[in-house]
């Protein structure tokens, strides 16, 4: 039986008692309609799956008694971090989601000269707050207990100046390399926008050490250049097996 799996931001430990918040308490009580003493696990983002039994306090709190406490074996040996230039709709929803579940540990969004969205501050630190729940319940779905950070919007110029990897590799259709390093224990992996990095962006990446790089002859989009590249980063350096 799969047991549902609740995000919280609390400190956890064997024999606690933990109340969950307004949004999960309802979610187990009202929406899926979970028993007193029906098991749950919890995470908090430490690397390590709590155990516990449901107690409901009332119609609409709920709290997890914490019975175990076990290492989670789920997260990849591979150091991820993702840079993207952010996107219109729910593209970036999509890209959040989907490199959680492909194990980045960091993602941060980017602007760039083609970047065709503005936000202000306020707009922007919602945004980010949104893309960090989108990693949270990724998170809870796919099994992992450590939450990837959704950092704050900054400019491409910026991020490529400081990121720290021993692998970067920046993505573009114009590049002709489609060999990877013979190892790599962290990649920083750089993804323009719907429009393309201009080749100033390019050639600045590559001044800072970035290889370009290309999957194959077809132009991918935004939103799925990440997860193929992720996938096959994986799969090389990573903990996926075919």
């Amino acid at each position: 039986m799969r047991i549902n799996r609740i995000f919280t931001p609390e400190p956890l430990s064997k024999g606690s008692t933990i109340e969950l918040d307004a949004g999960a308490s309802l979610h187990l009580i009202k929406v899926l309609r979970l028993k007193p003493e029906s098991p749950l696990e919890l995470f908090n983002g430490d690397g390590f799956n709590y155990r516990g039994k449901l107690l409901i306090q009332g119609k609409r709190v709920a709290a997890v008694r914490i019975e175990s406490c076990q290492l989670n074996g789920s997260e990849s040996p591979l150091r991820t971090r993702l840079g993207i230039v952010i996107s219109k709709g729910d593209r970036m929803d999509f890209v959040v989601q989907k490199s959680t579940e492909l194990g980045i540990f960091d993602l941060f969004p980017l602007t760039s000269e083609r970047c065709d969205i503005k936000l202000s501050n306020e707009r922007g630190q919602k945004k980010r707050e949104h893309w960090q729940k989108v990693a949270i319940a990724a998170s809870e779905q796919c099994g992992r207990s450590v939450v990837p950070t959704i950092h704050e919007i900054q400019t491409l110029s910026a991020w490529i100046g400081e990121i720290e990897a021993d692998t970067r590799l920046v993505m573009h259709h114009r590049a002709s390399n489609t060999s990877l390093p013979q190892r790599a224990q962290s990649v920083a992996l750089l993804i323009g926008p719907e429009g393309g990095l201009t080749e100033a962006e390019v050639s600045a990446a590559v001044s800072h050490g970035f290889e370009p790089f290309v999957l194959g002859p077809r132009v991918l989009r935004t939103e799925t250049a990440p997860i193929a590249a992720l996938s096959i980063l994986q799969t090389t350096f990573g903990d996926f097996t075919i």
